[in-house]
């Protein structure tokens, strides 16, 4: 099967960047304009580009937007974003403003009842994002673990009628060392639905690897892009091969 490939820009502080293991003290500026970065996925083909607010994520408000909106409303590829997500007036200033798909994340932990009802008022709209730390959610940037195992999270909400899911495994997230593929298609099987893998993406192969395998949907691909391990025109084309 063919796989979604969504290059990834994470913002902090106006900045496009990456973050080791989701540690924040150990961050790559690759940039200084989330917009210029975006405008050069869309010329190279991206379909969707993934967004990311960390200072959102940690300050659990709203704080990059505006590049994600200029990104939505200026150039021809969807827009999926996730960070600082935590109320449904979050989720409209994104979806009025052109973006096609919010990620919920720490407010699925915390707030389950309202993210099942922005699952029911917006549908595919709303992803719900589930970060794992040796198979436990995190939650807040990363920076809180809690007891919920990452697969119950899932099945919970695929059964409440969530169709897309975004799993990332924090111990391969910038590390270039692999995707963690046993546990995306763990959280595949248990969901039943399309699952987006994230983290550890570092070659073609990782990629090839991904897309044989069933019920993940697509790839997230940062630091390896930024690093020049591939080209998102090779990624793309393999993709859709």
């Amino acid at each position: 099967m063919s796989i979604t490939i969504y290059p990834a820009i994470d913002m902090r502080g106006g900045n496009c960047v990456r973050l080791l293991q989701g540690d924040y003290d150990k961050e790559t500026i690759y940039g200084d304009s989330p917009f210029d970065m975006a405008k050069s996925f869309a010329a190279n083909g991206a379909e969707w580009i993934h967004m990311v607010d960390l200072d959102g994520a940690k300050d659990g408000k709203r704080v990059n937007d505006r590049f994600v909106i200029e990104t939505a409303q200026k150039l021809n590829v969807k827009v999926q974003i996730g960070g600082g997500i935590r109320s449904e007036e979050d989720i409209l200033h994104y979806l009025e403003n052109g973006v096609d798909r919010v990620i919920i994340g720490s407010i699925a932990v915390s707030n389950p009842d309202f993210a099942m009802e922005m699952i029911n008022k917006y549908g595919g709209k709303i992803a719900i994002g589930i970060d794992a730390k040796n198979g436990y959610v995190a939650t807040h940037g990363w920076l809180d673990t809690s007891e919920l195992r990452a697969v119950d999270l899932g099945k919970r909400f695929a059964d409440a009628g969530a169709e897309t899911f975004i799993f990332t495994d924090i111990a391969t997230d910038g590390t270039l060392s692999g995707p963690n593929i046993e546990a995306v298609c763990q959280m595949a099987e248990v969901t039943g639905k399309n699952v987006i893998a994230s983290g550890g993406v570092s070659s073609l192969e990782d990629l090839k690897a991904l897309a044989s395998e069933k019920g993940i949907s697509g790839a997230i691909v940062g630091k390896a892009l930024y690093e020049n391990r591939f080209t998102l025109k090779e990624a793309l084309a393999l993709a859709k091969a």
